[in-house]
């Protein structure tokens, strides 16, 4: 896979270079936000990992640009901060994991393979739910024939609950079905992703894709329009 780092430090732009590199994946790089927006839309890259305290652009700000202008690459914040605010703020700006300084290497690796494999599902078939159509091998998603833009986490839940639509699926095991089992991945970025699906699904004329039974769990809805 082809890999877009964006880190204003070269030390560190270097050590996640050759430890994607070593793991098989080509690299590019970029040292502030607007070198990363520019390679984001020539290199086309399938993944970027993004570091929040950038000149030019903050990681935000390039995070913003990109899914205002459509670009649902998959993004993993790389940073120094720590906060349960910032981390909200980039899921919610459309992210799919947040790696935080100093970090490991192998978890670094460990947490793009992850990215890439929700963003490619082994689930070939389409399945529908009402104006709800997933199209897997096409990262398609559409509702009444529209378009419906997905990160690849987004598009994983809605995947796995779509695959048993009549289920309702305990948050930690829907964390561990699409983040991977022992992940420390959170209940509350679970929530943050289903969020901002049910938001976008919303803005498409979808209000009821998923059901939370509380208590429990979340399920799939009637998807209706």
């Amino acid at each position: 896979m082809k890999i877009l780092i964006v880190d204003d430090d070269p030390r560190l732009r270097d050590l996640v270079r050759i430890a994607l590199d070593r793991a098989g994946h080509q690299t590019v790089t970029a040292s502030d936000g607007q070198q990363a927006l520019d390679r984001a839309a020539r290199d086309t890259p399938d993944l970027i990992v993004l570091d929040v305290g950038l000149p030019e652009h903050d990681g935000f700000e390039v995070c913003r640009r990109l899914r205002a202008r459509g670009d649902e690459v998959p993004v993993l914040f790389l940073t120094a901060r720590d906060d349960e605010i910032d981390r909200v703020v980039g899921l919610e700006l459309g992210a799919d994991d947040y790696v935080t300084k100093p970090f490991s290497p192998r978890e670094l690796v460990a947490r793009v393979a992850a990215i890439l494999k929700r963003s490619r599902p082994s689930t070939p078939r389409r399945l529908t739910q009402g104006a709800l159509v997933l199209d897997p091998a096409r990262h398609g998603c559409t509702l009444n024939g529209a378009p419906v833009a997905l990160t690849a986490t987004e598009m994983a839940i809605l995947l796995q609950l779509a695959t048993r639509p009549d289920h309702v699926q305990a948050r930690p095991a829907l964390v561990d079905a699409v983040f991977g089992r022992g992940s420390p991945v959170s209940d509350r970025t679970l929530d943050s992703h289903v969020r901002n699906l049910r938001a976008k699904l919303a803005t498409a004329g979808c209000h009821d894709a998923i059901e939370t039974v509380h208590g429990v769990g979340l399920r799939l809805g009637p998807c209706s329009t």
